[in-house]
This record gives C-alpha cells, sequence and structure tokens, in this order.
C-alpha cells in the first residue's frame, strides 16, 4: 500500500483543486490519501510555504502548485507498479 498525502493550508485554493484530483485519481487506483495541514507543522511549513499544495507518495515530494490528474495516474502507476 502507498502512501499518498497532500499537503495544503487554509484558504488555498489550488490546495481544494489538488485534493479534488487526488481523490479521483486514488480512487481508480483503490488507494487512500492523506491530508496535512503544514500550518501544523512548523517544519514544513518552513519547507514548503510556497510550494503548496504538495504531493507526496511515499514521503517523497513528487508534484506541486497544479496537480495533473494524467501525471498522477502516471506517478501512482510506477509507484504501484
Amino acid at each position: 500500500m502507498r502512501d499518498v498525502e497532500v499537503l495544503v493550508k487554509p484558504g488555498c485554493h489550488l490546495c481544494q483543486d489538488a485534493l479534488a484530483v487526488t481523490a479521483q485519481v486514488c480512487e481508480e487506483f483503490g488507494l487512500e490519501h492523506r491530508t496535512t495541514d503544514i500550518t501544523q507543522d512548523a517544519v514544513l511549513a518552513e519547507q514548503f510555504a510556497e510550494e503548496i499544495p504538495v504531493l507526496r507518495i511515499d514521503g517523497v515530494p513528487r508534484d506541486f502548485w497544479r496537480f495533473d490528474s494524467a501525471r498522477l495516474r502516471r506517478l501512482l502507476s510506477e509507484a504501484t507498479g
């Protein structure tokens, strides 16, 4: 099972779009995803403040800002294949 995580912060319109894409594609793969609010973690807030939202697969940043469903499918295919 892969750990699919989306780093977000409150009031981020790109985050809402990214979560919708992530939810749709993860459902296609039978995967769950989780959301982490970077404002609750000083290290994450400092590290990713300018790149939100961020997609991490198994803890590795794989995408940021605007998530594309085709790219996410490819990333998850590579991770699960």
